[in-house]
């Protein structure tokens, strides 16, 4: 099983919602080589972590996708669906027309070359286990062996809401 964390908070570059382009990223994920999406996650809305004034709430959700794929060669091709989508990269955290994070690939441990997986970030993060959650619920941390509803558990509190349908 593979996970990949979608979000955006720019409109892209055609005036498209964050939501379309989020869509349209789940679409181009299910046309990668090798791969099939077999669930995505609603679409959840949230505060940009860390927080910065002025700077739009995200949409998020998770794609959890079957199939084999190394995982630079995946990373290579999330970057370049981001590309795609006119993501600019001018500093850490910045608002984003798209963003994909490899979350998980098949339960793999490693520190590096990138990618490193499990995502260093992605136990602290509601907008990544929420959706993470619906698509995978049985789903259990490769390095903690904590399972996703512990994890939700001890999260602090986080702005996030669940975007209607």
């Amino acid at each position: 099983m593979i996970l990949v964390g979608i979000g955006a908070n720019l409109p892209g570059l055609d005036g498209s919602a964050p939501r379309e382009t989020c869509c349209a990223a789940a679409a181009a994920l299910d046309a990668l080589p090798g791969l099939r999406l077999r669930a995505l996650s609603r679409w959840w809305e949230s505060a940009p972590i860390p927080p910065m004034p002025g700077a739009p709430w995200f949409v998020n959700g998770v794609a959890r996708l079957a199939g084999e794929a190394d995982p630079a060669e995946l990373l290579a091709a999330l970057h370049a669906i981001e590309a795609a989508h006119h993501r600019a990269r001018p500093f850490p955290n910045a608002p984003r027309t798209l963003d994909l994070d490899l979350l998980d690939c098949h339960g793999l441990v490693r520190e590096g070359p990138p990618p490193v997986l499990p995502h260093p970030r992605m136990a602290d993060r509601a907008f990544v286990l929420l959706p993470l959650s619906e698509v995978s619920p049985e789903w259990h941390h490769p390095v903690t062996g904590k399972g996703i509803e512990e994890l939700i558990a001890a999260l602090p509190p986080q702005d996030l809401r669940p975007l209607a349908s």
